[in-house]
């Protein structure tokens, strides 16, 4: 898969099907997307490809949408690569890109920078200078910029349409089974392992933390985790909280990876959730708190 980062495409026009989006998650419905354009691609023999933003175009919008990712940037291109795309354009989302109209980014993007010959967006996409433009827009000038607009309808699930913003929902209730049913793989969060005060391997279980950074927030709690660092593929439990019992005030990502007692620090971490255990408490005193982790640890394992 090719990568061409804010449109640096050297007038190397791709002439193929590309599917826009955020594709935060890369869940069913973008993989129905996705899988819709490759049949045309295949059918006409074009090269298929996805155009997306980084930033996330809402988070760039408002610093309140801080907690908001999916997926990562770099889980987004490992997940698009797996979809076997030809190519992946990463649009930088900033202030000059943003005012630019409807039309300007048709006429700019669309056709001079891809001559794309098929468009593949939602029923719900918005584009442009303040989302003025949607897909009555992309019809209307699908024969002055020589390019057809492919609207998909929406996937549903017991009736209900799989949306990132529903997944976010979930994620923040804790319904991480669902979740991982929705995406069609464990739900991951991955980053540096960093220093943390070793409380934990001062009572018995050694924990890697890390922070959220713009990750959704998940329902705070324990849970069972799958962990992969260097290669190397673990189970684990995890912790999302602030630490009551040690009247922590950030929120920390604390994973006890098992067979394992060794500093990781500024290893990468990947912590794929895959079943939520209990809700985070505060405990009177580490006693409790250690019976809890135990109890909480068979669990995870069984």
């Amino acid at each position: 898969m090719k990568i061409y980062n804010n449109l640096n495409l050297k007038q190397k026009h791709l002439r193929g099907v590309i599917a826009i989006g955020n594709f935060d998650g890369l869940h069913l419905g973008h993989q129905k997307v996705i899988s819709e354009a490759r049949q045309r691609a295949k059918k006409f023999k074009l090269p298929l490809g996805v155009m997306t933003f980084e930033p996330v175009p809402v988070m760039f919008f408002s610093k309140k949408n801080k907690d908001h990712r999916i997926n990562s940037l770099q889980q987004k291109k490992v997940q698009l690569e797996k979809l076997k795309l030809d190519f992946l354009i990463i649009i930088k989302f900033n202030k000059k890109f943003s005012s630019l109209s409807p039309e300007k980014f048709i006429s700019k993007v669309i056709y001079k920078k891809t001559k794309c010959r098929y468009l593949y967006v939602s029923k719900n996409f918005k584009f442009g200078f303040k989302r003025g433009g949607n897909i009555q827009t992309l019809k209307k000038f699908e024969k002055k910029f020589k390019y057809k607009n492919i609207i998909t309808n929406p996937l549903k699930k017991n009736k209900k349409i799989i949306s990132s913003t529903f997944i976010r929902k979930k994620i923040r209730a804790g319904k991480i089974e669902k979740v991982n049913k929705l995406l069609n793989r464990y739900w991951c969060v991955e980053g540096k392992i960093i220093r943390g005060k070793k409380r934990g391997r001062k009572i018995g279980f050694p924990t890697c933390n890390m922070t959220l950074n713009d990750y959704v927030i998940p329902k705070l709690g324990v849970y069972a985790v799958k962990v992969n660092f260097d290669n190397h593929n673990r189970q684990g439990i995890a912790n999302i909280g602030y630490r009551p019992t040690f009247n922590g005030e950030s929120l920390l990502l604390e994973t006890n990876i098992f067979g394992i007692n060794k500093n990781l620090y500024n290893k990468v971490l990947r912590v794929s959730f895959k079943k939520f255990i209990r809700s985070e408490k505060k405990f009177k005193n580490f006693e409790y708190l250690k019976k809890q982790i135990k109890l909480d640890i068979k669990q995870a394992k069984k």
